[in-house]
Protein backbone atom coordinates (compact mmCIF):
# COMPACT_ATOMS: atom_id res chain seq x y z
CA UNK A 1 0.00 0.00 0.00
CA UNK A 2 1.27 3.60 -0.94
CA UNK A 3 0.34 6.58 -0.13
CA UNK A 4 0.09 10.37 -2.40
CA UNK A 5 0.87 13.37 -0.71
CA UNK A 6 0.23 16.86 -1.46
CA UNK A 7 3.22 17.49 -3.55
CA UNK A 8 2.34 14.84 -5.96
CA UNK A 9 5.29 12.18 -4.57
CA UNK A 10 4.65 8.59 -3.29
CA UNK A 11 5.16 6.86 -0.37
CA UNK A 12 5.91 3.63 0.08
CA UNK A 13 6.01 1.84 3.37
CA UNK A 14 9.24 0.22 4.94
CA UNK A 15 9.72 -1.42 7.94
CA UNK A 16 12.28 0.25 9.53
CA UNK A 17 12.97 4.48 9.51
CA UNK A 18 16.05 5.89 10.53
CA UNK A 19 14.72 9.80 12.14
CA UNK A 20 17.10 12.17 13.77
CA UNK A 21 19.26 8.70 14.94
CA UNK A 22 16.61 6.81 16.10
CA UNK A 23 15.38 3.81 14.22
CA UNK A 24 11.45 3.24 14.30
CA UNK A 25 10.16 0.16 13.30
CA UNK A 26 6.68 -0.12 11.65
CA UNK A 27 5.68 -2.76 14.46
CA UNK A 28 6.69 -0.20 17.22
CA UNK A 29 9.17 -2.39 18.40
CA UNK A 30 12.75 -0.66 19.56
CA UNK A 31 14.26 -3.92 18.77
CA UNK A 32 16.10 -2.80 16.19
CA UNK A 33 17.68 0.46 17.29
CA UNK A 34 18.88 -0.99 20.69
CA UNK A 35 20.94 -3.57 18.35
CA UNK A 36 22.03 -0.78 16.32
CA UNK A 37 22.93 0.76 19.58
CA UNK A 38 24.31 -2.16 21.26
CA UNK A 39 26.85 -2.79 18.09
CA UNK A 40 28.36 0.37 18.03
CA UNK A 41 28.81 0.67 22.14
CA UNK A 42 30.82 -2.69 22.05
CA UNK A 43 32.92 -1.36 19.09
CA UNK A 44 33.66 1.01 20.96
CA UNK A 45 34.37 -0.28 24.58
CA UNK A 46 36.85 -2.64 22.42
CA UNK A 47 38.59 0.15 21.04
CA UNK A 48 39.49 1.16 24.47
CA UNK A 49 40.43 -2.14 25.69
CA UNK A 50 42.71 -2.66 23.12
CA UNK A 51 44.64 0.73 22.90
CA UNK A 52 44.41 1.94 27.08
CA UNK A 53 46.42 -0.71 28.65
CA UNK A 54 45.97 0.13 31.86
CA UNK A 55 42.18 -0.85 33.70
CA UNK A 56 42.82 1.93 36.72
CA UNK A 57 39.10 2.39 37.98
CA UNK A 58 38.70 6.14 37.80
CA UNK A 59 40.17 6.17 33.96
CA UNK A 60 38.00 3.24 32.89
CA UNK A 61 35.18 4.80 34.43
CA UNK A 62 35.85 8.27 32.76
CA UNK A 63 36.54 6.57 29.09
CA UNK A 64 33.08 4.54 29.15
CA UNK A 65 30.73 7.50 30.45
CA UNK A 66 32.22 9.58 28.13
CA UNK A 67 32.46 7.53 24.58
CA UNK A 68 30.31 4.25 25.71
CA UNK A 69 27.20 4.84 27.90
CA UNK A 70 26.11 7.58 25.94
CA UNK A 71 25.86 5.67 22.96
CA UNK A 72 23.61 3.50 24.61
CA UNK A 73 21.22 6.37 26.11
CA UNK A 74 20.58 8.61 23.00
CA UNK A 75 17.10 9.78 23.34
CA UNK A 76 15.88 6.54 25.60
CA UNK A 77 13.25 8.42 26.87
CA UNK A 78 11.46 7.36 23.64
CA UNK A 79 12.74 4.03 23.16
CA UNK A 80 13.00 2.83 26.86
CA UNK A 81 12.48 -0.88 26.46
CA UNK A 82 10.29 -3.51 28.17
CA UNK A 83 11.39 -6.71 26.86
CA UNK A 84 13.80 -8.21 29.02
CA UNK A 85 15.84 -9.48 26.69
CA UNK A 86 16.37 -6.01 25.42
CA UNK A 87 16.74 -4.38 28.79
CA UNK A 88 19.62 -7.63 29.43
CA UNK A 89 21.20 -6.72 25.96
CA UNK A 90 21.95 -3.30 26.95
CA UNK A 91 22.98 -4.13 29.95
CA UNK A 92 25.48 -6.66 29.03
CA UNK A 93 27.80 -3.66 27.61
CA UNK A 94 28.68 -2.14 30.61
CA UNK A 95 28.33 -5.68 32.43
CA UNK A 96 30.91 -6.98 30.07
CA UNK A 97 33.23 -3.46 30.26
CA UNK A 98 33.10 -3.14 34.09
CA UNK A 99 34.23 -6.57 34.38
CA UNK A 100 37.51 -5.83 33.20
CA UNK A 101 38.33 -3.08 35.53
CA UNK A 102 40.89 -3.78 37.57
CA UNK A 103 40.19 -5.48 41.29
CA UNK A 104 36.40 -6.13 39.87
CA UNK A 105 37.06 -8.83 37.85
CA UNK A 106 34.70 -12.10 38.24
CA UNK A 107 32.31 -10.31 40.72
CA UNK A 108 29.03 -9.96 40.56
CA UNK A 109 27.38 -6.94 37.98
CA UNK A 110 25.10 -5.99 41.08
CA UNK A 111 27.72 -5.60 43.40
CA UNK A 112 30.45 -3.99 40.55
CA UNK A 113 27.21 -1.47 40.41
CA UNK A 114 27.68 -0.51 44.19
CA UNK A 115 31.06 -0.30 44.19
CA UNK A 116 31.75 1.62 41.45
CA UNK A 117 28.48 3.86 42.64
CA UNK A 118 26.91 3.14 38.85
CA UNK A 119 23.20 3.05 38.25
CA UNK A 120 22.35 0.24 36.27
CA UNK A 121 21.22 1.14 32.68
CA UNK A 122 17.83 0.46 33.17
CA UNK A 123 17.73 2.63 36.05
CA UNK A 124 19.25 5.54 34.15
CA UNK A 125 17.25 5.35 31.22
CA UNK A 126 14.09 5.85 34.16
CA UNK A 127 16.37 8.45 35.54
CA UNK A 128 15.88 10.39 32.05
CA UNK A 129 12.24 10.04 31.97
CA UNK A 130 11.34 11.55 35.51
CA UNK A 131 13.89 14.74 34.12
CA UNK A 132 11.88 14.93 30.68
CA UNK A 133 8.34 14.78 33.09
CA UNK A 134 10.08 17.57 35.47
CA UNK A 135 10.89 19.50 32.14
CA UNK A 136 6.91 18.82 31.06
CA UNK A 137 6.07 20.50 34.57
CA UNK A 138 7.97 23.44 34.17
CA UNK A 139 7.46 24.44 30.41
CA UNK A 140 11.30 24.12 29.61
CA UNK A 141 10.06 21.36 26.72
CA UNK A 142 7.39 21.16 24.40
CA UNK A 143 4.28 18.98 26.19
CA UNK A 144 2.88 17.68 22.70
CA UNK A 145 1.56 14.74 24.03
CA UNK A 146 -0.49 17.06 26.38
CA UNK A 147 1.30 15.47 29.83
CA UNK A 148 -1.04 17.09 33.17
CA UNK A 149 -0.19 17.64 36.91
CA UNK A 150 -2.44 17.88 39.64
CA UNK A 151 -1.84 18.94 43.57
CA UNK A 152 -2.10 16.14 45.61
CA UNK A 153 -1.37 17.89 49.08
CA UNK A 154 0.51 15.99 51.23
CA UNK A 155 1.30 13.63 47.95
CA UNK A 156 2.82 16.25 46.13
CA UNK A 157 2.64 17.01 42.05
CA UNK A 158 1.23 13.71 40.81
CA UNK A 159 0.81 13.26 36.60
CA UNK A 160 -2.37 12.44 34.97
CA UNK A 161 -1.95 8.57 33.80
CA UNK A 162 -4.22 8.77 30.30
CA UNK A 163 -6.79 6.12 29.76
CA UNK A 164 -6.71 3.45 27.66
CA UNK A 165 -9.82 1.70 25.82
CA UNK A 166 -11.24 -1.21 27.89
CA UNK A 167 -12.10 -3.32 24.28
CA UNK A 168 -8.35 -2.49 23.37
CA UNK A 169 -6.31 -5.62 22.51
CA UNK A 170 -3.47 -7.11 24.34
CA UNK A 171 -0.65 -5.87 21.77
CA UNK A 172 -2.17 -2.06 22.04
CA UNK A 173 -2.40 -2.66 25.86
CA UNK A 174 1.82 -3.30 26.10
CA UNK A 175 2.24 -0.82 23.41
CA UNK A 176 0.35 1.31 26.15
CA UNK A 177 1.75 0.69 28.80
CA UNK A 178 5.46 0.36 27.30
CA UNK A 179 4.34 4.65 25.29
CA UNK A 180 6.14 7.77 26.90
CA UNK A 181 2.69 9.49 27.60
CA UNK A 182 1.89 6.35 30.41
CA UNK A 183 5.45 5.11 31.64
CA UNK A 184 6.17 9.49 32.19
CA UNK A 185 3.58 9.60 34.52
CA UNK A 186 3.84 6.57 36.53
CA UNK A 187 7.31 6.75 37.20
CA UNK A 188 7.00 10.40 37.78
CA UNK A 189 4.36 9.30 40.70
CA UNK A 190 6.82 6.89 42.26
CA UNK A 191 8.89 9.80 43.37
CA UNK A 192 8.68 11.01 47.32
CA UNK A 193 6.14 14.52 47.43
CA UNK A 194 9.22 16.71 47.91
CA UNK A 195 10.82 16.06 44.99
CA UNK A 196 7.82 16.82 43.12
CA UNK A 197 7.71 20.48 44.52
CA UNK A 198 11.57 21.07 43.47
CA UNK A 199 11.85 23.99 41.05
CA UNK A 200 15.49 24.03 40.47
CA UNK A 201 16.69 21.74 37.50
CA UNK A 202 20.23 21.27 39.01
CA UNK A 203 18.68 20.46 42.19
CA UNK A 204 16.25 18.22 41.13
CA UNK A 205 18.90 16.06 39.23
CA UNK A 206 20.90 16.20 42.45
CA UNK A 207 18.20 15.14 44.73
CA UNK A 208 16.87 12.47 42.45
CA UNK A 209 19.83 10.97 42.06
CA UNK A 210 20.71 10.58 45.86
CA UNK A 211 17.46 9.01 46.22
CA UNK A 212 17.26 6.68 43.51
CA UNK A 213 20.90 5.69 45.22
CA UNK A 214 18.41 4.46 47.85
CA UNK A 215 16.79 2.05 45.92
CA UNK A 216 17.93 -1.16 45.32
CA UNK A 217 19.25 -1.24 41.90
CA UNK A 218 19.47 -5.68 40.67
CA UNK A 219 18.68 -5.37 36.51
CA UNK A 220 17.65 -8.28 34.89
CA UNK A 221 21.09 -10.37 34.16
CA UNK A 222 20.77 -13.73 32.30
CA UNK A 223 21.74 -17.20 34.77
CA UNK A 224 20.21 -15.00 37.82
CA UNK A 225 17.00 -15.11 39.31
CA UNK A 226 15.71 -11.31 39.96
CA UNK A 227 13.51 -10.28 42.75
CA UNK A 228 11.37 -8.35 40.42
CA UNK A 229 12.03 -6.34 37.37
CA UNK A 230 14.03 -3.76 38.82
CA UNK A 231 11.55 -0.85 37.62
CA UNK A 232 11.01 1.89 40.06
CA UNK A 233 7.24 0.43 39.21
CA UNK A 234 7.77 -2.66 40.94
CA UNK A 235 10.00 -1.57 43.82
CA UNK A 236 7.15 0.94 44.39
CA UNK A 237 5.01 -1.70 45.20
CA UNK A 238 6.83 -3.74 46.92
CA UNK A 239 8.34 -1.75 50.58
CA UNK A 240 10.04 -4.18 51.84
CA UNK A 241 13.59 -2.62 50.99
CA UNK A 242 12.75 0.56 53.32
CA UNK A 243 13.27 -1.17 56.06
CA UNK A 244 16.36 -2.94 54.97
CA UNK A 245 17.74 0.15 53.71
CA UNK A 246 16.45 2.24 56.97
CA UNK A 247 18.39 -1.19 59.05
CA UNK A 248 21.57 -0.21 56.91
CA UNK A 249 21.41 3.14 57.88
Amino acid sequence: MSYHVSNGNELHPVHNLKDLGVTVSADLSWSLHIANAVSKARSKAFWILSVFKTRERSLMMTLYKSLVRSLLEYCCPLWNPSKITDIQLLESVQRTFTNRIAGLQGTHYWDRLKTLKLMSLQRRRERYIILQMWKLLHCTTSNDIGVKFQEKNRHGLKAIVPKLVKTSLQHSQSLYDASFAVLGPRLWNTIPAHLTRVADSEQFKIQLTNYLFTIPDTPPVAGYTCQNSNSLLDWNKDKSWWSDNAMAH
